[in-house]
């Protein structure tokens, strides 16, 4: 029988890991996905900076937060990140394709309270619907986040209504907006109740 040579463990130095390849610390990018929510939901209240409020306003646009987004897809729909991530989902899908969302705004119209809450300016085209979920998100920063959150769930329930009334839809998509607003207006009672994490 042969003796194998023994050998010592390979003890990785502090760099090991850091010299690891296959992505970032699913961990850290949560963390940091939710103090950005935090971030921008809260730090900017009560600014006086008009410049300010416009960056947030769009900043999807302007500083690229597609991987942001991407972990805040993953947040639980009661949190400050994932209701970031519905509120900017419905803003880009308003400004990617106003046509068919006025179109569909139009259709549900005759939820009247959600109409009357969600604030559209009447007839509903595609200049008033971006203008609307403009001023509603611009609301982050400048008004209760609450108040954001329940216009936006009125919005998309009307837009759902008006999917489910054109019957151009699959009942899927009606069912994902409806759900997106049911969403929005759970967080909405829960900011007003004891404010969202």
């Amino acid at each position: 029988m042969s003796e194998r040579p023994h050998h010592r463990p390979v003890r990785p130095g502090n760099d090991f890991f850091d010299a690891r390849e296959g992505g970032e610390d699913p961990a850290a990018l949560t963390e940091a996905a939710e103090v950005a929510a935090t971030l921008l939901v809260r730090g900017v209240r009560g600014t006086d900076d008009a410049g300010m409020v416009d960056r947030v306003l769009h900043l999807a646009d302007t500083e690229g937060l597609d991987a942001l987004a991407q972990v805040w897809s993953h947040s639980p729909a009661d949190s400050l990140a994932g209701c970031l991530w519905r509120l900017y989902l419905l803003r880009s899908w308003v400004y990617a394709d106003p046509v068919s969302v006025a179109r569909e705004y139009d259709a549900g119209r005759h939820a009247q309270v959600a109409r009357v809450v969600a604030g559209v300016a009447e007839p509903p085209g595609p200049d008033e619907l971006r203008a609307m979920v403009d001023e509603v998100l611009r609301g982050i920063a400048v008004s209760d986040f609450a108040d954001v959150l329940l216009r936006a769930a009125a919005f998309a329930r009307v837009v759902a209504t008006g999917r489910a009334e054109l019957d151009e839809a699959s009942p899927d998509q009606v069912a994902r907006m409806l759900l997106l607003s049911e969403q929005l207006e759970a967080s909405g009672h829960t900011e007003l109740a004891a404010g969202l994490s």
